[in-house]
């Protein structure tokens, strides 16, 4: 009973095969069958291998949500060369609600305002990423992927002695600011605070001396991350006006940034540029110097590094050998079947199928011997 029961269940088994195999006696090859499957082996290959660079890339997924942390500090990283002399300039921050931020993280350094040869190739570079940046935006992603491989994005420091005099200066560091609208400027004049606001002591200082050329080595918000470019970065302007006002307009987006390789707070900014001369005759007021105006946008960006899971790779690469396998095989019955009707089923009398073409032969063979036996009683007879 038990072996019956086996014989069964293994009957039953066999009868379920969706995978019937196929006697080698009954298989029969062909030339184009050899050439569909070359084709078709081909395109699993380059498929394949496609799909294998695609597994090991990896992409950024972009989320959006409400920010939230408004009761946090927010840093501002600058690095900015003004074509005067330190003892001629100030900066300082005022915000929207009126706090001024004291600049006692800003470092005031005395520096030439032209770059040495290695200086101006670094900065050539930056400004063709960046309008590169500008044009292409998905270039973003693989900054924020490769992070330019921890490449410092700071000014390299001169190559050879200063032999020219420090007619510039050069006002970098940090401070942390409210997260509100806000005016970062530098202008003539140290700035002294009071109980009305904030001035500056420009009473001492030549107005021929005034020369707001300018260039942005760096300017950012939030944690510094190497590599990340900003898009005032390689900012240079430059004026022969002595009454020139520079004016740049920002819009701050928070950014959380998860890649492979770094995880940081950082934030991200839109610019608008303007500037004009000042000249009260014609209406045009106001006071010569570099004014940064920014504001905190209610929007967070969180950007993290995504990569394909391994079973959807699997899954991936049995789709395209299966559906290779398929494709193929139906093109090449539809090519044969249309093959058969274009060229044998038209043209009659020169393809025949087999069985028909031996039947026909072996009516030929026995209608021949009869026709031969008649042949010399019809001679006879006519003789």
């Amino acid at each position: 009973m038990r072996r019956l029961s086996r014989r069964k269940a293994l009957s039953l088994v066999k009868e379920l095969d969706a995978f019937p195999k196929v006697p080698q006696s009954y298989v029969e090859t062909s030339a184009s069958g050899g050439t569909v499957s070359l084709l078709a082996f081909s395109a699993m290959t380059v498929l394949t291998v496609l799909e294998f660079f695609m597994y090991r890339d990896t992409w950024m997924k972009y989320e959006y949500e409400v920010d939230k942390d408004f009761s946090s500090k927010m840093r501002i990283n600058i690095d900015i060369t003004v074509a005067m002399k330190c003892q001629h300039v100030g900066a300082d921050i005022l915000d929207l609600a009126e706090t001024m931020i004291t600049s006692n993280g800003l470092k005031y350094e005395p520096v030439i305002f032209e770059l040495s040869p290695q200086q101006r190739l670094w900065h050539r570079t930056l400004q063709v990423i960046q309008n590169r940046l500008g044009e292409q935006h998905s270039l973003q992603d693989v900054l924020y992927k490769t992070v330019l491989k921890g490449a410092p994005t700071a000014l390299p420091p001169r190559e050879d002695a200063a032999s020219e005099p420090l007619s510039a200066c050069r006002i970098h560091g940090h401070v942390y600011v409210n997260k509100v609208a806000g005016n970062f400027h530098i202008t003539v004049g140290k700035p002294i605070h009071h109980p009305r606001g904030h001035a500056h002591i420009a009473a001492f200082v030549s107005h021929e001396t005034y020369n707001f050329s300018h260039r942005i080595d760096h300017l950012s918000f939030g944690e510094e991350v190497p590599g990340v470019l900003h898009p005032l970065d390689g900012t240079q302007k430059t004026t022969s006006n002595n009454n020139q006002m520079f004016q740049y307009f920002i819009t701050v987006v928070p950014i959380k940034l998860h890649t492979y390789k770094v995880s940081a707070d950082t934030h991200q900014f839109s610019v608008t540029e303007r500037e004009r001369v000042i000249d009260h005759a014609a209406g045009s007021h106001g006071v010569s110097g570099i004014f940064v105006k920014y504001d905190t946008s209610s929007l967070m960006v969180t950007v993290s590094e995504q990569h394909m899971p391994l079973w959807q790779f699997l899954v991936r690469l049995c789709g395209i050998i299966g559906g290779v396998f398929s494709t193929t095989g139906m093109l090449h019955g539809f090519v044969g079947f249309c093959f058969d009707v274009v060229c044998c089923r038209f043209k009659l009398g020169v393809y025949k199928p087999r069985d028909v073409a031996q039947a026909s032969k072996q009516k030929k063979d026995h209608l021949t011997p009869l026709l031969a036996d008649h042949r010399p009683e019809e001679k006879a007879a006519s003789g």
